[in-house]
């Protein structure tokens, strides 16, 4: 059998449609904790393979322009390109691996901060259900650093990707680390265009940092309640729908001192829930438009503020500077004076 190469495999991932290729060694997890570990999911592990695909920039434009949320969440958030787009070549691509004798086990990115409060199922391992930290992960594939506002940058596309991984038992030479600082600039216009204030300024001092082969990559300690509840429509001032059916929700994000787990449930339950139909509220729910974006949603998630600093600011401010290498004919990305709604409306 022909020995797979490196670039044999990164070749194989462009062709079948994936944008971003890297390859880490499991070395470069030796600081992860146990449930954030590949090899705790593959044991024989030896690469990660992170893989990525672009999220339009015209994905956002419908809600940079206060017209159009579908288009966001359907094809670009949660929906197609995190349930299809990704996964379709990536299952090709460890196939592919698999055709070569090696076997590839492909990742599909959870949430390691929520874990089971069970115990584990055989003795000196991690609970179910292992997660990697999938922005960790990448910046050990190389092809980027975790910006300050905690969204992973890309040298190719800024913040605008989604990430997956295969984790196999081929030893491949990884990808060298992009060095701290080579992408994010401390610019602090997420922070500035964050609607919930998640983002503590640099001069705050508030931070996260972990040390990989050497470098130190560091990114703001995210508030993480705010940013959750503001993302999924616990907040009037970035939700069109709210006070359309729910009068008298006055709530803005800053404000709040949630959980990030506390947001969620707030968020969820009350976007989400059905209830009975009146002639006041017709659709039997608590906030229809809520619902019904978590319906074209594919993997039953939703995005209400998309991103409004951490990303859409960031990407914008990143092409004018010639950060990343995509850009676009049409100039910047934020053209118009943006909007923010009132966060209390009087009650009819």
């Amino acid at each position: 059998m022909k020995k797979l190469t490196k670039e044999e495999i990164r070749k194989q991932g462009y062709e079948v449609g994936l944008d971003l290729v890297g390859f880490a060694s499991i070395e470069r997890f030796k600081n992860a904790p146990i449930h954030m570990h590949p090899a705790s999911i593959f044991p024989e592990a030896k690469t990660v393979i992170v893989v990525g695909k672009r999220i339009l920039r015209g994905g956002w434009r419908g809600i940079e322009e206060g017209t159009n949320w579908i288009s966001y969440t359907y094809f670009d958030y949660h929906g197609l390109l995190n349930t299809f787009f990704i996964p379709e070549p990536l299952y090709q691509l460890a196939c592919f691996i698999e055709d070569h004798g090696y076997e590839a086990v492909p990742y599909y990115p959870g949430v390691p901060e929520a874990q089971n409060p069970g115990k584990p199922l055989k003795k000196n391992q991690s609970l179910p259900d292992v997660n990697l930290a999938i922005r960790i992960a990448a910046i050990c594939a190389g092809f980027g650093e975790i910006g300050w506002s905690k969204v992973f940058l890309s040298k190719k596309f800024g913040p605008r990707q989604r990430l997956h991984a295969i984790i196999t038992d081929m030893d491949i030479e990884p990808d060298n680390l992009v060095k701290p600082g080579s992408i994010c600039t401390k610019c602090m216009k997420c922070v500035e265009d964050c609607p919930s204030k998640a983002i503590p300024h640099i001069k705050e001092n508030k931070k996260v940092q972990i040390e990989i082969d050497g470098n130190i990559y560091q990114w703001a300690d995210i508030h993480t309640g705010k940013c959750t509840l503001s993302y999924h429509g616990g907040d009037s001032r970035v939700s069109p729908f709210i006070h359309k059916d729910f009068p008298g929700w006055n709530i803005d994000a800053s404000k709040q001192d949630f959980s990030e787990e506390a947001a969620y449930k707030f968020c969820w339950t009350l976007s989400t829930a059905r209830w009975r139909k009146t002639q006041q509220f017709p659709s039997g729910y608590i906030v229809e438009g809520h619902a019904m974006l978590q319906r074209w949603g594919e993997a039953g998630s939703y995005g209400i503020c998309g991103s409004r600093g951490c990303m859409r600011s960031c990407f914008d401010f990143l092409e004018q500077q010639k950060k990343i290498e995509q850009r676009f004919k049409g100039g910047k990305f934020i053209k118009r004076k943006r909007w923010l709604l009132p966060y209390r409306v009087k009650s009819k």
